[in-house]
């Protein structure tokens, strides 16, 4: 489809390159009866380059093609007005084009919101400290989250304030449901606790743009259909208390190093876990991490993590996220791949499968 877009843009432009030549008189072209001026083949080739360059930006992937499309069609659609008994058929070329750009525009600007957000708490965090972790900040949390600490690669160096991860993947609703392949990335901030996350993913063939928003103890969660529709929205109580519950994870697997958080108690159970409380406001959630002897945090279960099914369905469900496969990412050692999972009375459900492309941290712009 992309390459089939491509060429029909590609072809709709040269087309547009027809009304030049006749009023330069390069050529007989008999498919325009009426004379065209210099002045008027001068916009038909400003429209054809408007056109080839579309499908150029738009097959190099630039966020910003769909509005040099859509100046395109506009001035295209008022020569083939001009030219109606002519040009008459380059209207529907227009209507397929503007049928692709409509969609892409809303893409653009939901996510541009997304960015929006994320420049906002940057510019917060980039007046702040960045003191070094130490063994001695590190030294009062149970032995096992220090060690993981140690082998994480964190120690001597900047305690996070943020943090920037890119996933690939793909989720389901249920074990009936197709699964959805998806790229996401998100921004997650310690200090104020934020975590802007937005998701492209695909289904049923169709893009799906998703961004969940969690600021200040609220938290929200879009979903739309070509970013036009939506097709799921939730907020709440409930809503909050989940996405605390999904920052403080983030937390967990990919800022070890900001574990020596204050809002954060530990309870020592054993040597290879720990149960952690993170309070926030009017918010206290807890969940058990659990290790292996290597160091390496292998499982996140909580119990403060509500299933929302709808807005008049929540579950109280056991919520967990095992990772594997550490690798090292800019010196820091994370995991490569983890699940999401629902521990359903009927068994787990796995919902939502994690590769980890890149983790950044300290970010000081996008």
């Amino acid at each position: 489809m992309k390459y089939l877009f491509a060429f029909l843009l590609l072809v709709h432009g040269l087309i547009h390159l027809l009304g030049f030549v006749k009023a330069f008189g390069f050529a007989d072209v008999n498919q325009l009866t009426r004379q065209i001026s210099k002045p008027m083949g001068i916009l038909w080739l400003f429209v054809t380059i408007l056109l080839i360059a579309t499908a150029l930006f738009y097959f190099l992937q630039n966020e910003y093609w769909w509005l040099i499309a859509l100046v395109g069609i506009f001035l295209s659609q008022l020569l083939i007005m001009f030219y109606w008994q002519d040009a008459k058929f380059g209207t529907l070329a227009n209507i397929i084009i503007l049928f692709i750009v409509i969609p892409a525009w809303a893409a653009w600007r939901f996510e541009h919101q997304y960015k929006k957000d994320v420049a906002a708490n940057i510019s917060y965090i980039n007046n702040l400290n960045e003191p070094l972790l130490t063994t001695e900040a590190i030294s009062t949390l149970p032995e096992p989250v220090q060690r993981y600490i140690i082998y994480s690669g964190a120690l001597n160096k900047p305690i996070p304030k943020n943090f920037f991860i890119q996933f690939k993947g793909q989720i389901r609703a249920d074990e009936k449901s197709e699964w959805m392949p998806f790229t996401t990335e998100q921004y997650n901030f310690i200090e104020k606790p934020t975590r802007l996350f937005y998701m492209k993913a695909i289904m049923k063939k169709l893009p799906v743009g998703g961004y969940h928003a969690y600021r200040n103890g609220i938290a929200t969660m879009d979903i739309r259909l070509l970013s036009l529709f939506t097709v799921q929205y939730q907020s709440g109580r409930e809503m909050d208390i989940a996405e605390t519950v999904t920052w403080f994870n983030d937390l967990c697997l990919y800022a070890p190093g900001a574990l020596v958080d204050e809002r954060i108690s530990w309870q020592p159970l054993d040597s290879l876990s720990s149960k952690a409380i993170f309070t926030f406001q009017d918010i206290s959630i807890s969940a058990t991490l659990h290790f292996n002897t290597q160091g390496e945090l292998i499982n996140f279960t909580s119990d403060d993590r509500r299933r929302i099914v709808s807005q008049d369905e929540i579950q109280k469900i056991q919520f967990s996220t095992p990772v594997k496969d550490y690798i090292e990412i800019n010196g820091n050692r994370v995991p490569s791949y983890g699940e999401a999972v629902w521990s359903l009375p009927k068994g787990d459900l796995v919902y939502g499968q994690f590769h980890c492309m890149d983790v950044q941290y300290n970010v000081k712009s996008q």
